[in-house]
């Protein structure tokens, strides 16, 4: 099973930007489409952005649409979330996982285990 770390979050006010990182482990990373997700407190995880496992394909929730970037580098075995131009209502704890393909990311059937995800704070 891949293992899944994140980090880059933090505080930031609105307007700003922030790029969070997921690193995986194990060899076979670059045969996963890979999905963000956020959670904000008192509310269920939601999708975020998704990308197929060569970094051809991308899809992403509509609230994100036109903000937020999601990469990959298979050679680092790391998938990346640009986000620029925050919002207050972006502030959750922002996680990873691998998936199948971007259809089952954006239906939220991830294979591996939820990490401990980043927080991301936007003030207004």
């Amino acid at each position: 099973q891949v293992q899944l770390v994140e980090s880059g979050g933090g505080l930031v006010q609105a307007g700003g930007s922030l790029r969070l990182s997921c690193a995986a482990s194990g060899r076979t990373f670059s045969s996963y489409a890979m999905g963000w997700f956020r959670q904000a407190p008192g509310k269920e995880r939601e999708f975020v952005a998704a990308i197929s496992w060569g970094g051809v394909s991308r899809s992403y929730a509509d609230s994100v649409k036109g903000r937020f970037t999601i990469s990959r580098d298979n050679a680092k075995n790391t998938v990346y979330l640009q986000m620029n131009e925050l919002k207050p209502e972006d502030t959750a704890v922002y996680f990873c996982n691998t998936h199948r393909t971007i259809g089952t990311a954006v239906n939220g059937q991830g294979l591996s285990s939820w990490g401990q995800g980043t927080q991301v704070t936007v003030s207004s």
